[in-house]
């Protein structure tokens, strides 16, 4: 009879829809997740002033079209969290706009330097050293659970500058050849070596952690960008970082440094095991 569906269709058919409503099922419940966890993710970070762009890094390669494209990806989300969360700061008065501009152009430069001699070095190697000095400033903020010994000065003006050009350059760098913004290193740098205080310190580098972001995703450009991954967890990203951010100001000094000191713990352990996931 014309126009009938023989069995052999009728079994394609019931072989063939199902299968593809299960992946499309199982790609946005995937989405979902991956959305859920940048959120927590920018919640925790606002908080500490970082971005957790190497906790988020494995989740967003694991979604991603690419490897190089998910790098470039998660390193754009990185620099929106940053965006968001410096809001909040820059409304509270949490970000030294000298040392800022100390800090950020060796930073950048640091990073885009990194970018093109990548694969000079083995990066596994890297990741394992930058993860170990994590935990180490993180395990000797939590020990003391006081301010880092400060110069001499007025709070918030005795400042070492040069510290900050250097540590921002290294920290660039490093950040450039493992293809991340590497907020949880420069954290310690601002709080032992440049001597900032704990709250101007999280949205300072926060500020920071934007324009080598930024410079980041410009230097994974000719790599190709997962862009609509970028922009889904971005889109997540920006309201756990407005609310972690808003909680800074409701820490004391010594709270503020033992919350920071466990999340460079975290970040430590996250980035030196990641060679192996």
């Amino acid at each position: 009879m014309k126009g009938r569906i023989s069995k052999g269709t009728l079994l394609r058919i019931i072989l063939i829809w199902p299968t593809g409503t299960l992946a499309r099922a199982l790609d946005a419940l995937a989405l979902i997740a991956f959305s859920a966890w940048c959120f927590a993710v920018a919640l925790a970070g606002g908080v500490v002033g970082l971005v957790f762009g190497n906790i988020r890094l494995p989740a967003t390669l694991l979604l991603a079209s690419q490897p190089a494209a998910g790098a470039g990806a998660n390193i754009g989300i990185s620099a929106v969290a940053a965006v968001a969360a410096s809001i909040v700061h820059i409304r509270a008065g949490r970000i030294n706009w000298r040392l800022f501009a100390w800090m950020a152009p060796p930073s950048m430069a640091g990073a885009l330097a990194g970018g093109y001699l990548s694969g000079r070095l083995p990066d596994d190697a890297l990741l394992v050293a930058i993860g170990l000095v994590l935990l180490y400033f993180g395990l000797d903020l939590l020990r003391d659970g006081e301010r880092p010994p400060r110069r001499n000065g007025p709070p918030g003006e005795d400042l070492d500058v040069r510290a900050a050009v250097v540590t921002g350059a290294l920290v660039g760098v490093l950040g450039g050849f493992v293809g991340l913004i590497l907020g949880a290193l420069r954290m310690p740098a601002l709080l032992r070596y440049v001597g900032e205080l704990p709250a101007r310190a999280v949205g300072t580098n926060l500020a920071v952690g934007v324009c080598v972001g930024i410079a980041g995703v410009i230097g994974h450009t000719p790599d190709g960008v997962d862009w609509e991954l970028l922009a889904i967890g971005s889109a997540a990203s920006v309201p756990g970082a407005l609310l972690g951010a808003r909680l800074t100001g409701r820490l004391s000094e010594r709270q503020l440094l033992r919350a920071i000191g466990a999340m460079l713990v975290v970040a430590g352990a996250t980035t030196a095991l990641q060679p192996t996931l």
